[in-house]
């Protein structure tokens, strides 16, 4: 599948669940409801994927925990708090890197309008 029109469908996904629930939520249950509702279409979706660390030649399991993973493709980290940072972007470039993605979105569902939550990270794309 394209990589456009997967992150088409997350961004679709988490509009929906922003106009269902607005900004008041844990980050557990955004995640939890756009998971489902990127299987529903027919995404596959990893939620909380660990992942390992090589660090002179030794590799380090359980070094950080991606969000979610769609399709094997597009990583997606998740917040619910009341304004952006710069981390949050910074992050999830080094998730796309460790994991060798290409494309990944920082998704705040705390914010008042959910366009101005979303951060979309590209790595050597």
């Amino acid at each position: 599948m394209d990589i456009e029109k997967i992150g088409k469908d997350v961004l679709d996904s988490a509009f929906a669940i922003h106009s269902r629930f607005g900004s008041g939520l844990l980050e557990k249950a955004y995640r939890i409801f756009l998971a489902a509702e990127l299987r529903r279409l027919g995404h596959c979706v990893e939620e909380e994927k660990n992942g390992t660390v090589v660090f002179n030649g030794i590799s380090y399991e359980n070094m950080f925990r991606v969000d979610l993973l769609v399709d094997d493709a597009i990583v997606v980290e998740l917040k619910s708090v009341c304004r952006n940072e710069l981390v949050f972007a910074k992050q999830c470039l080094t998730y796309l890197r460790l994991l060798d993605k290409r494309l990944g979105y920082v998704i705040n569902f705390g914010m008042p309008s959910l366009k101005d939550g979303i951060q979309r990270v590209v790595n050597n794309l």
